[in-house]
């Protein structure tokens, strides 16, 4: 997966069309990731007992939830745009992000 936690990202497709914010985890087995103040829902929970401590308090949860990778373009730092991340190796071997608009290396 070339999004990374930490990335900021643009949602390309869907409600949130056009909002950036950053990414917050990663769920690569299920390609999706879950982006700060994006595809925000509402949860109806229950108290629920916690064994002897202060139960947790029931009400309307509001959070994140996670979205597909391919429905966010990575923000290329040196454009400032949405772009496609490309990987090449160095002289080591390592794996290194370049921004497919600039060509140069985001990591």
């Amino acid at each position: 997966m070339r999004i990374k936690k930490n990335d900021l990202v643009e949602v390309i497709t869907g409600n949130d069309k056009g909002v950036r914010g950053t990414v917050q985890r990663v769920y690569p087995k299920q390609n999706r990731v879950v982006v700060k103040g994006v595809r925000m829902v509402k949860k109806h929970q229950k108290p629920q007992p916690t064994g002897g401590r202060t139960p947790t308090q029931g009400g309307i949860i509001e959070f994140e939830a996670p979205i597909h990778v391919s429905n966010v373009m990575l923000v290329c730092p040196h454009t400032n745009k949405p772009t496609r991340v490309g990987i090449r190796r160095d002289e080591n071997g390592q794996a290194i992000r370049f921004s497919k608009r600039s060509g140069k290396d985001i990591d």
